[in-house]
C-alpha cells in the first residue's frame, strides 16, 4: 500500500469521526453551558444537576442521529475500506 493512500484513508477516517461525533459534542457543550449558567444564577451547586441534563440531552441526540451516524460509517467502510482490503 502506498503511503499516500494510507494517509488519505486515515484523514478520511478522522473526518468521519469528527462528523459523526459533532452532534453529540455540540449538544453536550450547549447543555453544559446552559446548566452552568443556571447554577451560577441560582447559586445551586448540586452535582447531579450538571450530570443528568447533559446525559439526557446526549441520549436524545444520539437516538435522533443514529441513522446518520450509521449511514456515514457504513458508507466510509464500503467506499473506502472494503476496496482497499479487496484490492490489496
Amino acid at each position: 500500500m502506498d503511503e499516500a493512500i494510507f494517509f488519505d484513508t486515515v484523514r478520511q477516517g478522522l473526518w468521519v469521526a469528527v462528523i459523526t461525533s459533532f452532534p453529540i459534542l455540540a449538544v453536550a457543550l450547549l447543555a453544559g453551558v446552559t446548566v452552568g449558567l443556571f447554577q451560577a444564577l441560582t447559586s445551586i451547586q448540586e452535582l447531579t444537576l450538571t450530570f443528568v441534563p447533559k446525559l439526557a440531552a446526549i441520549v436524545v441526540v444520539f437516538w435522533m442521529s443514529m441513522g446518520f451516524m450509521a449511514q456515514t460509517l457504513v458508507s466510509f467502510f464500503q467506499d473506502r475500506i472494503v476496496p482497499l482490503i479487496v484490492g490489496g
